[in-house]
């Protein structure tokens, strides 16, 4: 396994971590259902913990709060070992209240998800979505008081634009708050807008990253073929999400099997792969429904791409710099330049 700092703190996690969105028998969003007991859980969790794995990931709405309690039991006597990250803004109950990012409702998620985990404290507590009917300020007032009560040890953000985010760190610093210590984002081959603001944002700041669909919801993993567009049972015949440019994908999965083949790598390895070459990202979250998958996953670490085949990904997937990106080269005068060296 490979270690990191994550962030500009002191917490030594694991370059892949577990998710356990999969985790628990039911409805986990729309029509896509979810199938993992209890006793696959506890496997799944002792293979990852084998294989070095210490950072997990859940959040309080995956499966009805499913995930968290099994996970919980999963590691329960492991605790101490482990590294704990959660979540909460989205929808967790039929209350008009039981969603966002309000003082009272990050206070009752908080509570409930440290009751489902069956533990103390929660080492990262994340904001799982943007809350446009709360303020900033008060949401950071409540993120602080998590730490100053014990209930937290680091807070983070998913899914936050970067003018967001900076938004938020700025109320945070100014107001002596508990400052956001990491970034939950997308971030895959067919999947890399990250890069236009969020990378050099979350880069300046010296944030960790945790890397959630690294394989585009399975895309990626070369079960989708032209000549099999969506399989029945397939994530993304229920849950047709996040979105991606399905021609390229083919393009990108036919790169990474020829890169397999080369390298005695499966498809799925070489997209996280390309993934581990990147050092701004601290730790790729990867789930699994079974555990042949989990087992091939973690076995990325021991693959390494060449130059050559990374800089191929790279070409083939790269996208274009969004204005005022493309304007941005421009104020790199060349006199000014030579006279500075």
């Amino acid at each position: 396994m490979q270690y990191t700092n994550f962030g500009n703190t002191g917490l030594v996690v694991s370059r892949i971590s577990f998710g356990a969105m999969t985790f628990g028998e039911g409805t986990l969003v729309g029509e896509l259902e979810n199938s993992i007991d209890q006793n696959t859980a506890n496997k799944m969790v002792d293979i990852a913990i084998d294989a070095g794995v210490n950072f997990f990931d859940t959040a309080d709405m995956y499966t009805g709060g499913q995930s968290e309690t099994m996970l919980g039991k999963a590691l329960k006597k492991k605790r101490n070992d482990a590294i704990i990250a959660t979540k909460c803004g989205f929808r967790s109950g039929k209350a008009i209240t039981s969603v966002g990012l309000s003082y009272r409702y990050i206070l009752q998620a908080a509570e409930a998800s440290l009751k489902r985990l069956d533990t103390d404290y929660i080492d990262l507590f994340q904001v799982h979505i943007p809350d446009p009917n709360t303020p900033l300020e008060e949401t950071a007032r409540a993120l602080d008081y998590l730490l100053r009560k014990g209930w937290v040890r680091h807070v983070g953000y998913c899914n936050y634009s970067a003018w967001r985010a900076q938004k938020m760190l700025g109320i945070q610093e100014k107001n002596n708050l508990t400052k956001f210590i990491s970034a939950q984002m997308y971030y895959s081959l067919l999947g890399r807008d990250l890069e236009h603001e969020s990378i050099p944002f979350i880069q300046d700041n010296r944030l960790g990253l945790m890397v959630w669909s690294p394989l585009a919801s399975g895309f990626l993993t070369g079960k989708y073929t032209k000549e099999s567009p969506v399989p029945k049972d397939s994530r993304r015949a229920k849950f047709d999400f996040p979105p991606i440019n399905i021609e390229k994908g083919y393009e990108v999965v036919e790169l990474m099997k020829q890169i397999g083949e080369k390298i005695n790598a499966s498809i799925p390895q070489v997209a996280l792969a390309w993934l581990l070459g990147k050092q701004y990202v601290s730790s790729i979250i990867i789930g699994a429904t079974k555990i042949h998958q989990l087992k091939d996953n973690l076995g990325t670490v021991s693959i390494k791409l060449s130059e050559e085949d990374i800089k191929a990904l790279d070409n083939l997937t790269l996208t274009s710099p969004l204005y005022p990106a493309w304007m941005e080269g421009m104020g790199d005068d060349s006199l000014v330049k030579k006279g500075l060296q």
